[in-house]
């Protein structure tokens, strides 16, 4: 089925982009989180006026978001999150607002949330990659490291006290061998 996205899905494309996805996919996914629209011959013909009105707009916005992609591209941005029992998992979850956040905390970059292309939140410690759609033409990708900062702490402690016993082991003779 061919839809126009209106806004920057994920390894599907861009905002106003034209393009084919299954029909499951755009009827329970794009369409009811208003994400694409059927792509029919009066709305192709009103994006393409929209997009022409746009780029004499736009033209200007991608120099500066440019710069901005070289201050961010590779990047890393840390964020703290807290995990229960069952390590890995957060009690909550980071969401484009703590990505914007985190990055205007520790890059110096404001971002607006919809600039940051998640399309469902962190629910797990680890490494992500985000694409940031810094402009129609101009993508970031930054890693979010999510941590939580009692867990490296735990495994030390742990690996310590492996550590101990073994060498108090070391010391001891055989007996009976």
């Amino acid at each position: 089925m061919k839809v126009i996205l209106n806004k920057t899905v994920p390894k599907v494309g861009k905002e106003g982009d034209v393009v084919t996805v299954a029909d499951g996919y755009a009827r329970n996914f794009l369409f009811p989180r208003g994400l694409a629209i059927v792509a029919e011959k009066k709305q192709i013909a009103a994006l393409q006026v929209r997009q022409a009105r746009v780029a004499a707009k736009t033209a200007e916005h991608q120099s500066s978001a440019e710069g901005v992609k070289e201050n961010l591209d590779g990047k890393l941005v840390r964020i703290e999150g807290k995990v229960g029992a069952s390590a890995g998992k957060l009690f909550g979850a980071i969401t484009s607002q703590d990505v914007a956040d985190a990055i205007k905390a520790q890059l110096g970059v404001q971002l607006e949330k919809k600039q940051v292309a998640l399309v469902e939140p962190i629910k797990r410690l680890g490494k992500h990659s985000v694409l940031l759609d810094l402009h129609r033409s101009v993508d970031a990708h930054v890693t979010v490291e999510v941590y939580d900062p009692n867990a490296p702490v735990e495994e030390e402690a742990k690996s310590e006290e492996v550590a101990a016993p073994a060498a108090a082991g070391d010391e001891l003779e055989p007996v009976g061998v």
